[in-house]
């Protein structure tokens, strides 16, 4: 098996989804491997990576506005606040979204749906540079 593993910085611009689509396809494009899988890994605690529609942002409007109220700023019952109103939810949050993605891929391509974005979801208020880890296996 064929392996290869590349690095991303990601700038946010605080809480919000950040399309990384064509980043990660730029690394397939430019890999050794064919065929496979890319696994995405966003290594922290308070993002998260989804698949969701990438035609209407207003899906992503939506998923944040679901987002707020599952896991509501500042809620009084919760203990973990060292970062601020935003720390408990930001967590909780990357929980829904999840931390990592598995895309197939074939001749240097992700295999995407028509209407589907890899999506980089931050969850705290403020600005950060995520670093995500793609491996492909193939």
């Amino acid at each position: 098996m064929a392996t290869e593993q590349h690095r991303l910085t990601i700038a946010t611009r605080g809480r919000g989804a950040t399309e990384i689509s064509r980043e990660v396809a730029a690394i397939v494009a430019s890999a050794a491997v064919d065929t496979g899988i890319a696994h995405i890994f966003v290594r922290h605690t308070s993002c998260g990576l989804a698949i969701t529609e990438n035609a209407d942002p207003s899906v992503r409007g939506d998923l944040e506005t679901l987002m707020r109220r599952w896991a509501p700023d500042g809620d009084p019952g919760y203990r973990h606040d060292l970062e601020g109103e935003d720390d408990m939810a930001a967590h909780a949050r990357s929980l829904l979204t999840g931390v990592s993605l598995s895309v197939p891929f074939a001749g240097g391509h992700l295999l995407l749906g028509t209407w589907q974005g890899i999506y980089l979801f931050e969850h705290r208020t403020q600005r950060h540079q995520r670093e995500i880890v793609v491996t492909l296996l193939g």
